[in-house]
């Protein structure tokens, strides 16, 4: 019998070379593993959670199709998944260059791309809710300015039209008159607020052409210790409008005598829409870069458990979905065998008894 090499389950035709170790290290695996787990969720018919913008401006829950997820059949052939790619219908948009996204899907036959999705694979529970009771437990999520830069091109993609680009002008135009300067924050505090609207009123025209952005996997382990719980993985996926409410709320918090991270993000999303609709193009890292606040950009925004915890609730949230007995199914071929515990969850893996037996 030929020893299996090296996998992870459904991740056929991809960039990745399972066999070599590299593959298996920082910042490979907790990209790969998502994307995997979304396969094994498809085979045994279990939709992930949706997480979307709803008519009334707030965060709809629902589910979505791991087909719909990756713009194709899990199963596919002609499914194929690169990692740390560039999503290039997306590169007439930017002036100054296309960034990297975590993955891109695409037709392995007719070469077209499909999604541009990030990855996010986060723990439960974090920091600050592991002292709290069992459904109150949420993920950290920390999120990084080439994220923002996706997400702004997703939502421009929905305005290309010269009718569109008049729509997202007409929306921002009034906020932008009242700015004399864009880089100062005394000129940008009074009116996060009025972003913040600004934004939802843009995703809520167009909530039928939302699509799915983020892939967030969380992985639930015995309160502090390295250990997996008996129902550990499941996966929620936020569309690109709905991504704007992760931030939304904590920008319109933010205290008046500064700008935080989620009111910048804000800040940031505003103006590169306000840019498309006048020129029909962004320049994101010139943004980022240079609407700075007094705040390194090395991030977009972080938030603990305690925030996202009342976007995310649910029963899947405090019950994940997919056992820990089911990491051997995912991961494949003896491949746990090339983890490196550099990661959390790789340790987790490491140090949870019996999961390979």
């Amino acid at each position: 019998m030929t020893k299996q090499e090296p996998s992870l389950f459904g991740l056929l035709n991809t960039n990745k070379d399972f066999s070599d170790e590299k593959s298996w290290g920082k910042n490979q695996f907790n990209n790969t593993f998502p994307a995997s787990l979304a396969c094994y969720m498809a085979s045994k018919g279990i939709e992930p959670v949706y997480l979307c913008m709803g008519k009334d401006k707030k965060l709809s829950h629902g589910k979505i199709n791991v087909s719909d997820l990756f713009g194709l059949s899990s199963t596919s052939p002609d499914l194929h998944f690169f990692f740390e790619g560039q999503f290039t219908p997306y590169s007439t948009m930017v002036i100054d260059g296309l960034e990297g996204v975590d993955l891109v899907t695409s037709n392995k036959t007719s070469h077209q791309q499909l999604r541009a999705l990030e990855i996010k694979l986060t723990a439960v529970p974090d920091q600050t809710t592991i002292d709290s009771d069992i459904e109150n437990q949420g993920a950290e999520i920390v999120v990084r300015p080439q994220t923002i830069s996706y997400l702004a091109l997703s939502i421009a993609q929905n305005f290309a039209s010269t009718s569109g680009k008049k729509y997202l002008r007409d929306i921002i135009e009034p906020i932008n008159k009242k700015i004399p300067d864009w880089g100062e924050p005394e000129n940008i505090r009074p009116h996060i607020n009025e972003m913040v609207e600004a934004l939802r009123t843009i995703a809520v025209y167009k909530t039928e052409n939302q699509k799915p952005m983020l892939l967030q996997t969380i992985w639930k382990t015995e309160g502090n210790l390295s250990i997996l719980s008996e129902n550990c993985f499941d996966i929620f996926v936020w569309s690109d409008f709905g991504f704007v409410n992760m931030f939304a709320d904590s920008a319109i918090f933010s205290p008046q005598n500064k700008v935080t991270r989620p009111a910048r993000t804000v800040c940031w999303l505003t103006k590169m829409l306000y840019d498309f609709s006048v020129q029909g193009r962004i320049e994101p890292r010139k943004i980022q870069d240079e609407l700075t606040y007094n705040t390194r950009n090395d991030k977009s925004f972080a938030l603990g458990g305690v925030v996202t915890n009342p976007l995310m609730k649910c029963k899947e949230l405090t019950k994940p979905r997919i056992k820990k007995s089911a990491i051997k199914e995912i991961i494949l071929g003896e491949g746990y065998k090339l983890l490196r515990p550099e990661r959390r969850l790789d340790a987790a893996i490491l140090g949870t008894p019996g999961l390979f037996d």
